[in-house]
């Protein structure tokens, strides 16, 4: 009885401690790649909520015209000065998609989902360079951000064949008429110089 007592506890001892010593320091470190991921993650879609938030912001408050009288001169300076606020936090959003796609991109299990995001970040930082208008900015990006935010902003088991296939056509017809604007407006000035 002791001998079995005695080989139960050192059976139990040297498990312990060669898990301790083998097998937790691995644990420990993927524990903390798969927390970077989700970390990674959330912060995407903390610049998708942003650019989403901004250029609602952006559409709803016009900037005022210097000709209306309803407007005095502090008032349009302030409602100045904060569009042109939304508007960066709208280029530091679209800053940190592009800088810092390795390392939430490859992160989903898909090519689907990958390119989903590749196509997306990288029109959306496209758009924000661009000429544009703010306005127009913010239009464009609302158009661009929604069917993506719909498949990664949604619930695992919520992101159904459907729902993807549907935001990447979305997303396709936004990235196109993107392009065909680009075009006009290039084949505009080609003929005016």
């Amino acid at each position: 009885m002791l001998e079995t007592m005695l080989i139960a506890l050192a059976t139990s001892l040297v498990t312990t401690v060669g898990t301790g010593w083998l097998v937790m320091p691995r644990l420990e470190a993927r524990k903390r790649r798969i927390m970077e991921m989700h970390q990674a993650r959330d912060q995407f879609l903390a610049m998708m909520l942003r650019v989403l938030s901004a250029c609602a912001r952006l559409r709803n408050v016009e900037a005022p015209d210097s000709n209306d009288s309803g407007w005095t001169p502090v008032m349009r300076e302030r409602v100045g000065v904060e569009r042109a606020r939304w508007v960066k936090q709208l280029d530091e959003a679209t800053e940190w998609m592009v800088d810092n796609m390795e390392m939430y991109g490859v992160t989903w299990p898909s090519n689907l989902l990958r390119g989903l995001i590749g196509n997306y970040v990288t029109t959306a930082r496209w758009v924000m360079v661009s000429e544009r208008q703010d306005d127009r900015k913010a239009e464009l990006l609302v158009e661009l951000t929604t069917p993506v935010w719909q498949v990664f902003g949604s619930r695992g088991w919520q992101r159904g064949p459907l729902r993807m296939a549907r935001a990447q056509r979305r997303l396709e017809a936004s990235i196109e008429e993107i392009s065909t604007e680009v075009d006009r407006q290039n084949d505009a000035s080609a003929a005016v110089a």
